[in-house]
Order: structure tokens, then sequence, then C-alpha cells
């Protein structure tokens, strides 16, 4: 919690060890970064993340869960298609699902976000190296 990207030509180095756990690559602090987040954090757990920046990778990763759940990876809508936010699910209640992801408001933040946009919740179907 609380990493940031830096302002102007800088680049975070918690944000550029993110994109490298989970793409192998290193890329500006100004390209997307949730998915690098839940990536990293994923292969940080002994999981295979879904090896793209793209937050809807996500919905074919691991296994289809009915609702909320503590710890799921959670995919929402961001406009358009194939636009969206990606990020591990704290708590929930009728109307928000509170969530710790990265680049939210350009941080690691918890911040609750509309049930109205889950696109899918997500749980590992595969066992923790």
């Amino acid at each position: 919690m609380g990493t940031k990207e830096t302002p102007g030509a800088g680049n975070s180095a918690a944000v550029a060890e993110y994109f490298k756990a989970s793409m192998g690559t290193v890329y500006a602090d100004s390209v997307p970064w949730c998915a690098a987040f839940v990536g990293a954090m994923l292969a940080q757990a002994g999981y295979k993340p879904s090896g793209s920046l793209m937050a809807r990778s996500y919905l074919t990763w691991g296994s289809t869960l009915a609702g909320p759940r503590r710890g799921a990876v959670v995919v929402f809508k961001r406009g358009a298609a194939p636009a969206g936010h990606v990020a591990f699910v704290d708590d929930w209640d009728g109307k928000t699902v509170k969530c710790i992801g990265g680049n939210q408001s350009d941080a690691v933040t918890l911040a609750s976000f509309a049930r109205a946009s889950v696109l899918g919740f997500r749980w590992p179907t595969e066992v923790a190296a």
C-alpha cells in the first residue's frame, strides 16, 4: 500500500518491479499498471499471472466465482472494451466492492468501486508454487 507513480518524467522503481515481475519487461509508470500490480502480487504468491497488461485478460484467468470473495481477482468495466480495471477484493456490500489495487489514483490503494461495474470475479485454479 502507498506505492505511487513518480510525477513528471521520472519512474517509480516499485512500479517498474511490478511490470518486471508480471511481464518480464519494464515500462514507464505512465503506462496503465493495474494488471502489472495484480500480476506481480500473484507471481509473488506463487501463481502464474495472465501475462498481459490488459485488465480484462484476467476474465479468462483462473476460475469464475459467482460472487465476491476476499482475495479474489475482480475485473471492472472502465470505458469501452478493451479498457478495464483489475484489483483484489478486500470487502463488499450490496452496492460496492472495496479493492486493493495498483494504479488507483496513480498509487496502490484501497478503493471502492460500484458492483454494477464488475465484469467478473476470479479465483486461481492452480496450486501456488
